[in-house]
Formats: structure tokens, C-alpha cells, sequence
């Protein structure tokens, strides 16, 4: 049996490779010897997104837990990486367990862990478990019976679908987004978002809303370049002023405006700073991640907010978010939390506030973009990922830490931050690159910040030439 390791938010791995029943039962197995050595009486939520295999896996975790006298309450259809969140909370759980790959491609499933706060499992109680997981299964699954289980009061459906969809009710102007005079559209990449925003806002225009374990063949991960023909239908259509995706577990958001053009998270943190503070009168400290925009910093220095740069990864900032008042927790990749809310990336929550705030204040998405930029400046974000092989990566992160690289082609480095990753800064930190190895896939992630697209990615350019001599 192989090795089971966490990446940067969860364990994942090729289906029927390396992900299979008897592995996600030997990390069951891991995960129920720490809730046993941690709780009295230990309760578990288990979910599982639009994957092939979910149901199977979920009830594969399920069947260790009981086995192991623990209290399985088990999701009901497909559920999003935050129901599951909001479901441990609701059920006051000890842990919840998603069966999701997240955003990676369709051969891959995985493993995530969360907290009884509603947010991911920190890595400190991860290493635990890691450390937990034997090296072989031997326990028969098969000869478990959920429903003899479920007699015993060991096993319960619950639906959590129903709790996310009261507490949106609970907490946004749904009526206001319906009857704004706006026309939206929702994406769901043919993930977990899709049944619930039917239910929320039937009368908005869906794509890829309907079940496709392949993903169609795009990896579901809410990025410009896997959502293509979402951007052509917005620009098309001349009527849809703001469009939002989600990832396959529906945790990240991608946005567009009513041009069919990407709004990257950077400019989604900005604008629900801005709304949260001068609209809805909210405070609190902000805490995103080291490959986020620096604009982040300034506006915080303009509304008198805290603010803290952490490593990559969720968990870092819910972490901060456990201990701490804040307003906003957020990463690059799309994941953002915000308080009133449980400590979890959420796309489609983050995507009604967006709506909430068009239809608040009756402006387009590019109006609030520009209110933006007039208190931080107008900046563009791009992100390439590189597949090289182990080897390359090997010398290119070598060559970052030794401090190799002193200039890329017309641009020389005046300072570089290394929290995680390595960050370059060129031209009085206007312009910045990153770069890092991905914590989840076999690639090495390249970030670039400039005034213009252009300029962003000519300067990818010279840094890619430069590191792939």
C-alpha cells in the first residue's frame, strides 16, 4: 500500500489508481482512531460531490466510522464542500469528511477533512491523523451493513441542502437580486452548486447544470481558460450583467462581467471589502494568502483595517479566522470566506454578495470595479501553469532559494518574499511574480501583478524563458 499524504487541502489521487476503497477505508480508518483518541462521543458528516464513484466512497468512510462505534450522519444527494461545512456545525459533529477532488480533473476523487467550527481541519490535528492512517486495510467493508447500523442509531440521513438553502434565505435579500431589473448567470462546471442555486434563483440562466462525472472533459476549476463558452454566452447575449462559477465542490468562485470578461478572485476580495465596510458598516481584520494582490494591503490601510498575509492554503487562514475577529478570509485560487458566515471558502455565498451588492446600489460590476481601482489603482493578474517534471521543478525552486534569479530578462528583482513560494518584485512593487509549486497537482504555478494584461504576461514570458534554460 502507498503512502497516504495531505497536500494543501486534502488527500487526492487518480481514481483506481491510487484511489480506492481500501485506501479511502485506511484513511477512514486513520480518521477514526483520532476522533476516538479526541472525543467522548465522536459524530461525523460525510458528503460527497458529483464524482464518479462519490456515493461508494462516501459509504465506504461511512461503514469504518460505524464499525468503529461512531455516528455517521450521512448527506443526501450531492452536497457542496460548505454544506458540509454548515452541516457539522448544524449537526454540532466532531469532524466532517468530503469526498471531493475539488477542482482537480475528473480521474482524480479525494479526501477533506473539516472542523467541528464548519471550516478545514487544521493541519497541526491533519498531521495527527496522517500519522494514524495503517498501512493496510484489512477491514471487510463489504460485510458492513449501513442499514443495520442506521437500526442501531449509528447511521442518519440528513439533508443538507435544506440547511444551506435556509440560511441563504436567513441572510440574503434574495428578492432584491430578483428583482433588480438585472439579468445573471450561473455555471456550475457540472458540480455540486447546481441543484441549489436552481432552488434559490430558478429564473437566472444556468450552464452545465446538470450531472457529467467527466466534467465534460475541462477540469472544474473556475478559471478563464476552462470557462470559455460560459464567457461567450455572457458576451453574446448583450442582456447578462454579471455571471458566476463554482468549482466542482462549489468552494470557489470565478466571476464575470456583462462583457464576458474575467474577474479574477484578487478584484472579488477588493469589492467585498469595499461592500462589507462602507455598505454594510462591518469590521474586522483581513487575512488572505501570499500569492493575493498587494492591493489588498492598501486598501485595508485606507478603511483602518488589520491585515495578515498567511501561507497558501485554507486552512492558514481559517486558522486566523478561529482565533481572531475578522472580516474576510481569502485566497487566490478562489476560495473566500467572509464573517457572518461559517470559516469556509464558499463560492456560491460570495457570489449572492456580489449580486446583493449590484443590486443594492443599482451599479454594474464594472462601476464597482472602478470604484475600486480609484482607491488602490487598476492592476491585471494573470496565472500560467507550468508541467514540467520533478527534476526541473527541483532546480527551479533550488534556484529561487540559493538566489539565482536576480533578473528576468528587462526585469530586475529589487526584493523577494518567501512566506510560501517566492515572490519577485519589480518597479517599486508595481509589478510582482510568484513563483510555487502547486500543493495538489504535479505542476509549478507561475503569478504575475502589472498594470495591464499585456504587461503581466510579457513579464511571464521573460521569467518563464529565464527559469526553463
Amino acid at each position: 500500500m502507498s503512502t497516504i499524504k495531505f497536500g494543501t487541502d486534502g488527500w487526492r489521487a487518480i481514481i483506481a489508481k491510487e484511489y480506492t476503497v481500501d485506501n479511502v477505508a485506511r484513511v477512514s480508518i486513520g480518521t477514526a482512531k483520532w476522533l476516538k483518541a479526541n472525543f467522548e462521543k465522536p459524530s461525523v458528516v460525510i458528503g460527497y460531490d458529483c464524482r464518479f464513484g462519490g456515493k461508494m466512497f462516501a459509504e465506504t468512510a461511512a461503514k469504518v466510522f460505524v464499525n468503529n462505534g461512531i455516528k455517521v450522519y450521512f448527506g443526501e444527494g450531492v452536497s457542496s464542500t460548505p454544506m458540509v461545512s454548515l452541516g457539522v456545525v448544524k449537526q454540532h459533529a466532531s469532524i466532517g469528511v468530503v469526498i471531493t477532488a475539488s477542482h482537480n480533473p475528473a480521474d482524480y476523487n479525494g479526501y477533506k477533512l473539516k472542523g467541528s467550527y464548519g471550516g478545514p481541519l487544521l493541519p497541526v490535528h491533519v498531521s495527527e491523523v496522517e500519522s494514524m492512517i495503517p498501512e493496510d486495510n484489512e477491514l471487510l467493508v463489504d460485510q458492513i451493513s449501513l442499514e443495520k447500523k442506521a437500526d442501531e442509531g449509528l447511521f442518519e440521513m440528513i439533508n443538507m441542502e435544506n440547511m444551506y438553502i435556509d440560511l441563504v434565505k436567513e441572510n440574503f435579500d434574495l428578492e432584491a437580486i430578483a428583482n433588480s431589473n438585472m439579468e445573471f448567470a450561473y455555471d456550475a462546471m457540472y458540480g455540486a452548486g447546481q441543484s441549489v442555486m436552481r432552488k434559490l434563483l430558478p429564473e437566472i440562466t444556468f450552464l452545465h447544470c446538470d450531472m457529467n462525472p467527466s466534467f465534460d472533459g475541462t477540469a472544474p476549476e473556475p478559471i478563464h481558460r476552462n470557462l470559455k463558452e460560459f464567457s461567450e454566452m455572457i458576451e453574446l447575449s448583450e442582456n447578462i450583467d454579471c455571471g458566476l462559477a463554482t468549482d466542482g465542490d462549489a468552494d470557489r468562485i470565478g466571476l464575470y462581467n456583462s462583457k464576458g470578461e474575467f474577474v479574477d478572485s484578487h478584484h472579488i476580495i477588493l469589492l467585498l471589502i469595499n461592500y462589507l465596510v462602507n455598505h454594510k458598516k462591518m469590521t474586522g481584520k483581513v487575512v488572505t494568502a501570499f500569492s493575493c494582490t498587494n492591493k489588498i494591503k492598501q486598501l485595508c490601510e485606507k478603511f483602518g483595517l488589520e491585515e495578515e498575509t498567511v501561507k497558501i492554503g485554507f486552512k492558514h487562514v481559517c486558522g486566523i479566522m478561529l482565533e481572531e475577529d475578522c472580516l474576510l478570509g481569502g485566497e487566490e485560487s478562489g476560495g473566500i470566506a467572509i464573517k457572518g458566515h461559517i470559516p469556509e471558502r464558499d463560492g456560491i455565498w460570495m457570489g449572492l454578495t456580489i449580486w446583493e451588492f449590484m443590486a443594492k446600489t443599482g451599479k454594474s460590476l464594472e462601476q464597482l470595479i472602478d470604484e475600486v481601482y480609484e482607491l488602490v489603482g487598476e492592476f491585471k493578474f494573470e496565472r500560467i501553469d507550468l508541467h514540467v517534471s520533478d527534476e526541473q521543478k527541483h532546480s527551479i525552486m533550488d534556484g529561487c532559494k540559493s538566489n539565482k534569479f536576480e533578473v528576468f530578462g528587462d526585469y530586475k528583482v529589487e526584493r523577494v518574499e518567501d512566506t510560501d513560494g517566492y515572490k519577485f518584485f519589480f518597479n517599486n512593487d508595481a509589478q510582482w511574480m510568484m513563483i510555487r509549486p502547486s500543493g495538489t497537482e504535479p505542476v509549478l504555478r507561475t503569478y504575475c501583478e502589472a498594470e495591464t494584461t499585456d504587461k503581466a504576461f510579457e513579464i511571464l514570458k521573460q521569467v518563464h524563458k529565464e527559469i526553463l534554460k
